[in-house]
């Protein structure tokens, strides 16, 4: 017996957890399939959102404003919405007959086109909108007005001073033929009305104003960004151009005085065809930046730890260079850094050029320390070299280069010396350490 009840109790237990881990299972995935469900439902409903929003804009203007306008004409047909419409002077409705349905069309379907043919509208809506005063009517169709009067203040183009003394004209007219009609409206309450009509054109009015300072706005951006594009570019084509073209010149120079000597002539000539082919490979390389698929591989870009080849390049083209390096790049691998390290090869590239061009032979000492927060450059000569063949500078080197630094937030100068020769010096942010 006691076994039995063992066993019993047992059972028993096993099906309460049972029953308890069943409930427990099935109450968790009912709020994991909610869950699902729900954010399944939320995503989709914005897809359709879009592509619905999408496929409605593609639609032609008058397209788009035609339901509106059909919509307010089958309204106003309604018995329970008749004598809703706008009141001018306060005449009695009157029942509607063959004559309303004309009243209705003429300020309901103008609609359409008030967005793409404005004035037409605008004309074919207030003729219904003084036949349907004329007559009494006041249908619900005679709400459209202020409408027409906002799409046109908006849209219209081309004699809008017009179109405002023609409408203040016809309403002067209609004004007085209600009141030979008997109308009870006072004075005040056409002034009134005038005024709400005008308020409507000068909503439309400040629509069309924003809507011009915010494309002006847009434009003036798309300008500046071409601006600085076209900056940029330049900046990039003169720094590879006119170091690679300088020193192919300088060599080419000292060339012709090599004739008596062969290797060294053949040597001259091999720098210059290496020169040549490096000015190739970085204009392939700019020209790849400036396609829309490139994907701004970082590896490709200068920075300082090609100093050695570009002054080993320098010196090929007979000038003495001497490079004395202090510490070691701290983040390689940080963006800020990179773009340090580049602004960094930049300005030795450009006083390198400066130096071949105006100061051919003196020698020349680059100087750089790199830290954690910064990377100081100093490029120096003494002035003692010749001024090469090549043609004057404009300025544009040394100006992009306080660009480049400034962007950054450092400092950069460029003097001659006292004793001579030319002094260029720049502190380069990398940073703060992470």
């Amino acid at each position: 017996m006691i076994e039995l009840r063992r066993v019993a109790g047992l059972r028993r237990r096993w099906d309460t957890i049972k029953l308890h881990r069943l409930t427990h299972w099935w109450q968790r995935w009912d709020t994991i399939k909610l869950h699902r469900l729900t954010h399944w439902w939320q995503r989709w409903d914005a897809i359709k959102l879009h592509r619905l929003t999408h496929w409605w804009q593609r639609w032609d203007v008058t397209v788009r404003d035609l339901p509106f306008g059909l919509a307010l004409a089958a309204a106003s047909l309604l018995p329970a919405l008749h004598g809703k419409g706008t009141q001018v002077g306060d005449l009695p409705a009157v029942p509607l007959d063959e004559l309303a349905y004309v009243a209705i069309a003429l300020q309901t379907l103008p609609l359409t086109v008030r967005r793409r043919w404005p004035a037409v509208s605008l004309a074919l809506v207030s003729a219904g909108f003084v036949y349907d005063q004329l007559l009494s009517y006041h249908v619900l169709a005679s709400n459209a007005m202020p409408l027409a009067l906002i799409s046109a203040g908006a849209h219209l183009r081309r004699h809008r001073r017009v179109a405002v003394t023609l409408l203040s004209a016809a309403y002067l007219a209609l004004a007085i033929t209600l009141n030979r009609l008997g109308a009870p409206e006072q004075p005040e309450g056409y002034v009134v009305f005038y005024l709400a009509l005008a308020l409507a054109w000068g909503v439309g009015v400040w629509l069309r104003s924003t809507r011009a300072a915010e494309a002006e706005r847009r434009l003036r951006v798309a300008e500046a960004t071409r601006a600085a594009e076209r900056t940029r570019i330049a900046r990039e084509l003169h720094d590879v151009v006119t170091h690679h073209v300088t020193a192919m010149v300088v060599q080419a120079e000292a060339a012709r005085y090599l004739t008596a000597a062969p290797d060294r002539l053949e040597e001259t000539l091999t720098a210059v065809t290496d020169t040549g082919r490096r000015a190739i490979a970085d204009l392939r390389h700019m020209l790849d930046l400036l396609k829309a698929d490139h994907d701004g591989d970082a590896r490709t870009t200068p920075s300082a730890g090609d100093l050695h080849g570009l002054v080993e390049q320098t010196r090929r083209a007979g000038q003495p260079v001497e490079l004395a390096e202090e510490g070691t790049p701290a983040r390689p691998d940080s963006a800020t850094y990179r773009s340090a390290e580049f602004v960094t090869y930049r300005v030795v590239q450009e006083a390198l050029t400066n130096a071949l061009k105006h100061a051919h032979g003196s020698p020349t000492v680059v100087r750089v320390r790199y830290d954690e927060e910064e990377i100081a450059v100093e490029i120096g000569n003494d002035g003692s070299g010749s001024r090469a063949a090549s043609p004057g500078g404009s300025g544009r080197g040394l100006a992009g280069l306080r660009e480049r630094v400034d962007a950054l937030g450092g400092e950069f100068s460029a003097s001659a010396q006292v004793g001579g020769g030319f002094l260029v010096r720049a502190r380069i942010p990398a940073g703060s350490p992470s």
